[in-house]
């Protein structure tokens, strides 16, 4: 029962859009309507400045990590930890309260990945890193980070059913990605800074 209780406080947290929400409370345009038409940080940094999109992001990574890590702190089991953080993912991507049009995930899947292994989530973030520094491509940096992810988490050990969710969300995000990969194929892609949307 309290594993259900997390898994749909889980799903209830992620379907809370930060984008949208910060937007509206800074008077900015609906992110699903402007830009890239995606509810994220990177979408509202191109038309709501920067203290908006590090607000967006901020909420869509604690409302990952947050729920994992109180379902963690009051017991729940390794399963119960991996699906309230699928939960969350999910949320994030298909949110009840916002007719189902969601983000892409990647930050809410590094706050998902952080609560269950804080060493995955460190080498994900740096291979974001790396990439956004080289390549200058949010894209291509996010892509590659949830590639690795579940290397990562099989070479730093973690239980089969994380290194099973983070998967899982792996691949959803790569998924939810698939306008930016034709781009990225097309050479079209932005660089980080542009203001053209991604696609």
């Amino acid at each position: 029962m309290l594993t259900t209780l997390f898994i749909v406080l889980g799903y209830l947290a992620g379907s809370i859009s930060t984008a949208i929400i910060v937007c509206r409370a800074m008077g900015l345009p609906d992110p699903r309507s402007e830009g890239s038409r995606n509810p994220g940080a990177t979408n509202v940094l191109r038309f709501g400045g920067k203290k908006a999109a590090a607000i967006t992001l901020a909420g869509d990574f604690l409302k990952g990590l947050l729920p994992v890590l109180l379902a963690r702190g009051v017991g729940v089991d390794e399963i119960g930890l991996a699906l309230t953080g699928l939960a969350a993912f999910l949320g994030h991507l298909y949110p009840v309260f916002f007719g189902f049009e969601g983000g892409k995930g990647v930050a809410t899947a590094f706050g998902v990945i952080l609560g269950l292994s804080w060493l995955t989530a460190l080498a994900t973030l740096a291979t974001w890193l790396i990439m956004a520094f080289t390549v200058r491509i949010s894209s291509l940096s996010a892509l590659t980070a949830a590639t690795l992810a579940p290397l990562f988490a099989w070479l730093f050990g973690l239980p089969l059913i994380y290194s099973a969710a983070i998967l899982f969300m792996a691949i959803l995000l790569i998924w939810r990605h698939r306008s930016n990969i034709r781009d990225l194929l097309a050479g079209t892609e932005d660089k980080i800074g542009t203001d053209r949307p991604e696609g």
